[in-house]
């Protein structure tokens, strides 16, 4: 975890709990929260930040707690389930943590408008489970879908595995309920699929990190189950021969549902902390979901693309290897105990992969650190690892310098080849050093135009995203 330096005024918390208290309930408001509210993932608020955690239960508790930090001058940090990595919903001190782990109702699900309505605290794997019943599925799945929540997953406008054919979190909402600073209910967008009046708040809101607004429920987009799936599993000698495989795929009729890059030191690393046998040396494989009707015609026009570029193919027959290898994907990185790692978040255009592969490297060689990346080809996202072993001399709680070093060329690389800094995990406090490179003078003054127009006197998570 990384700490980032206290901001911020202090509030009179004490008072604030009991009045809270008289409104929400005495289990609803916490003066001495569990250290895993200090911070989500990746970063964590210093020792001894003070602050009130307050857990409502609907949205009318959210307008309360709203209303009386409003009158109170308190800011508001908003946080779904803590499955962030980018420091988004860490505390300052004297704020209210208001977590949305409760607004957990599914309020409807409508096969015929392909429409469900769920609350912000709904774990994205579990709406899934509730559609499936139906026939459908949600479509938006990023790695962390057993953890993380939906008002999360809107927050940074979260991606996922299957996010190239399907879209990412913005495709997937149609309309928002969502709370303003001063308790103020707001309802954007539509029910249906077309709707053209007036300005689009529902796509601004998607991806503000809690900044403008707090979101508590959503009307999102829900779609069949396929009729059947199918894994292919593609090895290259070389990572320049998969990102070659990759643009094969997308100059072929076929789009599969996910197409997932794992380079050579990343299928090392799974092996080494899954006892799995995935390396083959440095080969660099890809893993392809292919999904709908037609699977074979699907899979030969596949099958044509990859071995044209070199790859090696095999269908993989067995349901349960399939859904291991899935698994491995999602969550079969070490943990780096007694070392160093950064985890780092950079997306390129799809067909200039090949080339931030070899920065990657480059990078790695010229700052003597440990480098390996995972990536959602099919839309040019990548999660590079840059990592170093621990040393005696380490500063406990903070990264060698020479892996932040490393991390600030892959950002710059990344935008040199018309990249962004942080393809889905937002923006946080990990990455607002970077913002200016990235966003021009004019598109980042009217941001924080419209920023003073939602939240005045910036209580909204301060320092935070913009």
């Amino acid at each position: 975890m990384t700490a980032i330096a206290p901001t911020g005024s202090t509030s009179d918390l004490d008072d604030l709990a009991a009045r809270l208290r008289a409104q929400l309930g005495e289990d609803a408001v916490i003066t001495a929260p569990d250290p895993r509210y200090t911070g989500d993932a990746a970063v964590r608020a210093p020792e001894g930040t003070a602050f009130l955690l307050v857990l409502p239960r609907d949205t009318a508790g959210v307008q309360a707690a709203l209303r009386l930090a409003h009158e109170t001058g308190t800011p508001v940090v908003p946080r779904g389930s803590g499955s962030g990595l980018s420091g988004g919903a860490v505390p300052t001190p004297g704020a209210i943590v208001l977590g949305l782990e409760r607004l957990t109702a599914i309020r409807e699900i409508d096969p015929l408008d392909e429409v469900a309505v769920v609350e912000a605290g709904v774990i994205t794997a579990d709406l899934s489970a509730a559609l499936a019943p139906h026939g459908f599925f949600y479509a938006p799945d990023p790695a962390s879908a057993t953890l993380s929540s939906l008002g999360g997953n809107i927050a940074t406008n979260a991606g996922g595995l299957h996010c190239a054919k399907y879209g990412v979190t913005r495709e997937s909402v149609l309309a928002l309920e969502a709370v303003l600073v001063d308790g103020t209910l707001l309802r954007t967008g539509h029910r249906s699929l077309k709707g053209v009046t007036g300005l689009d708040l529902t796509q601004l809101l998607i991806g503000s990190e809690g900044t403008l607004a707090v979101v508590t429920a959503a009307t999102v987009r829900i779609r069949p189950l396929p009729v059947a799936r199918r894994t292919v599993l593609a090895r290259f000698a070389t990572t320049a021969e998969a990102a070659a495989g990759v643009n094969a795929i997308s100059l072929s009729p076929v789009r599969p549902a996910a197409t997932e890059l794992l380079d050579g030191g990343t299928l090392a690393d799974i092996d080494e902390n899954t006892g799995s046998t995935l390396a083959d040396g440095t080969s660099t494989i890809l893993l392809i979901e292919l999904d709908g009707y037609g699977l074979d015609e699907q899979t030969a026009d596949l099958t044509a693309a990859l071995t044209g570029a070199g790859g090696e193919i095999r269908i993989v027959e067995d349901e349960a290897e399939a859904e291991h290898l899935w698994e491995l994907r999602r969550s079969g990185r070490g943990s780096g105990a007694g070392g160093h790692r950064l985890g780092e978040d950079i997306a390129v255009p799809k067909s200039r992969l090949a080339e931030i592969f070899t920065a990657l490297t480059e990078i790695g060689e010229r700052h003597g650190v440990e480098t390996s990346a995972v990536s959602h080809a099919g839309d040019g996202n990548l999660h590079p690892l840059l990592a170093l072993p621990a040393r005696e001399d380490d500063v406990p709680g903070q990264l060698p310098q020479a892996i932040h070093d490393a991390a600030d060329d892959l950002v710059r690389a990344a935008l040199d080849l018309g990249g962004t800094i942080s393809g889905e995990h937002g923006i946080g406090t990990a990455k607002r050093g970077w913002l200016d490179l990235e966003l021009s003078s004019p598109s980042r003054d009217l941001q924080l135009r419209l920023k003073d127009a939602f939240d005045p006197h910036h209580l909204l998570n301060p320092g935070k995203a913009l």
